[in-house]
């Protein structure tokens, strides 16, 4: 007797690997291999996971009302196009469900999310990888790869591990050259971070458009990875047939109170992104100066690429680690990169100094 046996789909999948967060012998390690946010959640946000501990035997709510108004209220958004996750991943998933199938076709721009591939793949669909030719997303390459059993186009605005963006004249580009019946997917996990005049996080066409849905997540600029909380914007149609999916109870009480009051904590929203923005700036110039070759980020990291042997990732992976720091290896694409987080000055500091005595051979 064999047992019960998988779908191919499912078996085709790569688990997802996190980044490293432990070096041995290393009490303390510089963990900058997840973007996470080094400020943590805002008072506000503390204070209301604080709060929710004396209602842990309760259920949470199922509508997430208080949630849902206060990202309608800050976004001026429909509260009714709403639906929110286990982290965006869960929307992506959900989505993924409701409007893919087997014999399907979905196209994924070369960085986007990589959860995406695996949630195609497991519907049974078949993946079409648009390259991104110099670490951006090519409006021609995903266009090129869309045919009549196209349902799903995603792409990751500013992607991952890159940090480039696509600018609002090819989302719009991108949008017009799909058909009616394929669902574009705006990740835009990194937002808050992308200050750019002509950066775009989807919410328009996703507002104007019957067939585009915009996701975003808490876990990055408002520091509330630990709690996994997203969300989704799109049309009623896509937004309800995503709802028929979604567990009841998917987001925990304290999650929702906790990202209820960071989305209205203004204050420290923009003190990350003015942190951010200044330190990604010095950390770049810092580290080009070293000679080393840095993508232009409009996210909370930057990528940097490498030469050849000695002076490649793998020997500079080695020598943070040796030094305290994780970075996180970029793996097949792009090829011969370590991402690092932007962590606090010293963090930062400390990256810059390794990396110095790594060019110079120490």
């Amino acid at each position: 007797m064999t047992g019960p046996v998988a779908r191919p789909g499912v078996m085709s999948t790569a688990p997802y690997v996190p980044g490293e967060r432990a070096i041995e012998g290393v009490a303390t390690p510089i963990k900058l291999s997840s973007n996470e946010s080094p400020h943590g959640p805002g008072t506000r946000a503390l204070e209301a996971y604080r709060r929710a501990a004396a209602e842990l035997f309760r259920y949470p709510s199922s509508t997430q009302e208080e949630l849902r108004r206060a990202v309608a209220e800050v976004h001026g958004l429909d509260p009714a196009r709403l639906v929110f996750g286990n982290g965006s991943d869960e929307v992506i998933q959900m989505l993924t469900r409701a409007f893919v199938g087997p014999g399907d076709e979905v196209v994924l721009s070369e960085h986007c999310f990589l959860m995406a591939k695996t949630h195609a793949l497991g519907q049974g669909a078949r993946v079409q990888i648009a390259p991104e030719p110099d670490f951006r997303i090519s409006t021609d390459e995903v266009l090129k790869r869309i045919t009549p059993r196209t349902r799903l186009v995603a792409i990751a605005s500013p992607n991952n591990p890159c940090g480039t963006y696509l600018p609002r004249g090819e989302l719009k580009r991108l949008h017009a050259g799909l058909p009616e019946e394929a669902i574009l997917l705006v990740d835009a996990a990194y937002s808050e971070y992308a200050l750019d005049p002509d950066y775009d996080d989807g919410t328009a066409l996703a507002t104007s458009a019957p067939n585009v849905i915009m996701t975003r997540t808490f876990s990055k600029a408002y520091g509330l990875a630990a709690l996994r909380v997203g969300w989704g914007y799109g049309s009623l149609s896509l937004i309800q047939a995503v709802e028929h999916l979604r567990s009841p109870f998917n987001v925990n009480a304290a999650a929702q109170a906790a990202a209820a009051a960071a989305v209205t904590d203004r204050e420290h929203l923009a003190y990350v992104r003015d942190y951010n923005a200044r330190e990604r700036t010095r950390v770049a110039g810092a580290l080009r100066e070293l000679g080393l070759t840095v993508v232009p980020s409009s996210a909370n990291f930057v990528l940097i690429v490498f030469g050849a042997e000695p002076k490649n990732s793998t020997r500079a992976q080695a020598h943070l680690l040796a030094r305290g720091i994780i970075p996180r290896p970029a793996g097949g694409s792009p090829e011969n990169s370590l991402r690092i987080t932007l962590g606090v000055e010293s963090d930062n500091d400390a990256v810059i100094a390794a990396l110095a005595s790594f060019i110079k051979g120490e």
